[in-house]
């Protein structure tokens, strides 16, 4: 099989829809070198409670409804979007503090969950609070309004579960902070 990175096929990625929530400016933002967390540690898990706890909306294209269809039997989704406030200049960090802070380990932005990264998508799963013709009201994400919805999935154990899952130290210290 030939491996090179070279040869690329032309990609072209519409949105299919925009988010529609009550956060209206991004947590970290991606400076020339590394992330900054723009609130203090407490306020950080206060904004997780609130973001786990809010309704969103998914307001789908009206031409893509139809694509809905049987949505409504699943319990969560996985939600793709653009982080469309981030400035295109800040897409070429290598490595990052995770969420900007310096007393985590420097790590490569494929190892993070940064949103500055090559190809800025990002995915949240979430509840499916309910279903209205071409918008779906989402419980827990984090995105912030006018997001454009690259995709919509429904969620599903057996394709997206693994056992035996390992994370690294710094990531697990992360999860037991942002714990209530």
């Amino acid at each position: 099989m030939e491996n090179d990175t070279t040869k690329t096929i032309p990609m072209q990625l519409n949105p299919v829809g925009v988010v529609r929530s009550e956060i209206k400016t991004p947590m970290l933002l991606a400076g020339e070198s590394d992330l900054s967390l723009e609130m203090r540690m407490e306020k950080v898990k206060a904004h997780h409670r609130e973001v786990e706890s809010s309704i969103s909306e998914l307001v789908i294209d009206p031409d893509w409804e139809e694509l809905l269809d049987g949505i409504e039997g699943f319990s969560h989704v996985l939600v793709l979007y653009w982080p469309h406030l981030l400035d295109p200049a800040r897409r070429n960090l290598r490595k990052v503090h995770p969420m900007g802070r310096k007393d985590m380990p420097m790590q490569g932005i494929f190892a993070t969950c940064s949103p500055a990264r090559p190809n800025p998508v990002l995915v949240s799963a979430v509840s499916l609070v309910a279903r209205k013709g071409n918008i779906l009201e989402v419980k827990g994400l984090e995105a912030v309004d006018g997001s454009p919805i690259v995709d919509v999935k429904p969620y599903s154990r057996s394709y997206l579960q693994v056992d035996g899952m390992k994370m690294p130290d710094w990531m697990e210290q992360l999860h037991r902070e942002m714990e209530i």
